[in-house]
């Protein structure tokens, strides 16, 4: 049986420009947005929808579930099989991060990667040792370094194969402040590097 996923389309505001420095700061393109966005937004909700139902099935790892023709339209976007087979994954045996939220996740590395990048990607990944470890705290809050580089290299296109944006630790984490990864992806790209900003912003969170 075709498993069907439920997308819902979610407005999100675009990121605000005074609040990012020269090197992050949206440029323009001479290409029609919105026809593009929905185009590719059309065809992520198919591809996913095709793969958790190739999940479920049994396909067991990006590199078994991922067509070369596939590929090359991740990479369009700025994003790869195993992220999107980590998202996967998750949905179909945690059920969390919902389809909705991979999607918004995608957008935010899409439009980093299309304005800032400009369609490149990085020459290298960080290596998995080189990030804060999971007992790193900042603020009192344990985890909250790790997850801070770990969205910047999301941001980036950065993150290795064996580390996940929005994994079963962010999320713990990100529950533990009020927010979700869409939120707190987005205040990483306006605080560029500006710690302060993200810590603020979360500390005054965590209260609400």
């Amino acid at each position: 049986m075709k498993t069907t996923v439920q997308f819902i389309e979610t407005p999100y505001e675009s990121i605000n420009e005074t609040a990012l420095n020269n090197e992050h700061r949206p440029v323009k393109d001479n290409r029609n947005m919105n026809d593009e966005s929905v185009d590719w937004l059309e065809e992520f909700r198919t591809l996913f929808d095709s793969k958790v139902t190739a999940y479920k099935k049994g396909i067991p790892n990006a590199a078994a579930m991922f067509s070369k023709e596939e590929e090359v339209f991740l990479r369009s976007i700025g994003s790869t099989p195993q992220e999107i087979f980590d998202f996967v994954e998750d949905w179909a045996d945690d059920g969390t991060p919902d389809p909705e939220t991979a999607l918004a996740i995608t957008k935010i590395r899409r439009d980093y990667f299309l304005q800032v990048q400009q369609g490149q990607f990085p020459e290298k990944l960080i290596s998995e040792s080189n990030f804060p470890s999971r007992s790193a705290s900042l603020a009192g809050l344990e985890w909250f370094p790790r997850i801070i580089e770990k969205a910047r290299a999301k941001l980036r296109g950065e993150l290795p194969s064996d580390l996940m944006y929005s994994c079963g630790g962010d999320r713990r984490f990100l529950s533990k402040v009020n927010m979700d990864p869409v939120e707190f992806l987005r205040t990483v790209w306006e605080a560029g590097d500006n710690n302060d900003h993200i810590v603020k912003f979360v500390t005054d969170r965590s209260k609400t």
